[in-house]
């Protein structure tokens, strides 16, 4: 039996979520769904947003489909998502920009970073470490490089070495692995690289970057295909797997009933893709295709739907595309 651990969380991930479960389940009703609750609802109600209970249920799951956390300023809540990457040991975290011509992997350290969470704040000033390691680089190095090959076999390695240490021990790391591994690269640093990426996107196949850069970088290239409320991600350890919207919790937003399904729906087909079903993954996509070319998207999209309306849309050519 295939466990699917789904967790909401705050915000429009309570929205999305159960539209990306709604379509697992279709593909694969055979799966065992449970529920898992963390964030910052958690928090307010219990004062704890993420215990080792609920780490527990994560690490026994064969996969997790994750909405999205709220993050409060307040010095004694830890990052929910951070704790997450850090416990299952997520150090790959895979955004896929794929539309309108355009198709890159932006390959992010999921665990390092200016994103380690080890921070302190003082009477005058405020820190965060910005931890590279050896090992971190070299395994996020080998999964770009494992990624590339599966793809166009190019790779672009962004950083920013001119300025921090960090950066250009990170980049020369990464640059020897892609020479053990065969695998063609370039280098650049990731300012340049982020306008170049959105005025030449064609460039560019698989980039493998730190944390925080892959972050910015892949929100910038959203751009390119319509926004944040169209891009998955996985985030892929050694043993466990996570996928989740690249968009936040939007609590702006959240409760309207105008969220974009799109991003949780796709990273419910990389979910199937990692567990080997890339049919049932191509199903979705061509699903979403279809719903687009109907005309029936959200707002943030051109349209009008709600996202009922968007993810019933989808369901049911879904349901047409398996008949």
């Amino acid at each position: 039996m295939t466990a699917i651990a789904v967790a909401e969380g705050d915000g429009i991930g309570q929205e999305v979520i159960p539209v990306a479960q709604d379509v697992l389940a279709l593909l694969h009703p055979e799966y065992e769904y449970y529920p898992v609750e963390i964030g910052y609802g958690k928090w307010m109600k219990t004062g704890e947003a993420c215990t080792a209970d609920d780490i527990a249920l994560l690490r026994d799951a064969d996969a997790i489909l994750f909405g999205a956390v709220t993050t409060p300023p307040a010095s004694d809540y830890r990052s929910v998502v951070l704790q997450i990457r850090k416990e299952l040991d997520l150090y790959a975290n895979l955004r896929p920009v794929q539309g309108n011509g355009v198709d890159i992997m932006v390959v992010r350290e999921n665990t390092e970073g200016l994103y380690s969470g080890v921070e302190w704040q003082e009477e005058d000033r405020a820190c965060t470490l910005r931890i590279i390691t050896r090992k971190g680089s070299e395994r996020i190095a080998r999964a770009a490089c494992r990624i590339a090959r599966e793809r166009k076999n190019r790779l672009t390695i962004g950083n920013k070495a001119n300025v921090i240490k960090s950066d250009a021990f990170f980049r020369d790391i990464c640059i020897r692995t892609a020479e053990e591994e065969g695998v063609p690269y370039t280098t650049a640093f990731i300012d340049a690289l982020t306008l170049d990426v959105l005025i030449h996107p064609d460039r560019y196949d698989v980039i493998v970057t730190t944390n925080i850069f892959g972050d910015i970088l892949s929100d910038a290239a959203a751009y390119l295909v319509g926004g944040l409320g169209m891009l998955p991600s996985a985030n892929i350890g050694d043993r466990h797997a996570l996928f989740e919207p690249v968009h936040g919790s939007a609590p702006d937003i959240a409760g309207q009933g105008i969220a974009n399904p799109v991003a949780a729906v796709r990273s419910a087909a990389m979910l199937l893709s990692h567990r080997g079903d890339t049919a049932g993954a191509a199903h979705i996509e061509e699903a979403i295709r279809l719903t687009a070319e109907a005309g029936i998207t959200t707002r943030d999209s051109g349209g009008t739907a709600t996202t009922a309306e968007s993810g019933a849309a989808i369901i049911a050519a879904l349901t047409r595309l398996m008949e």
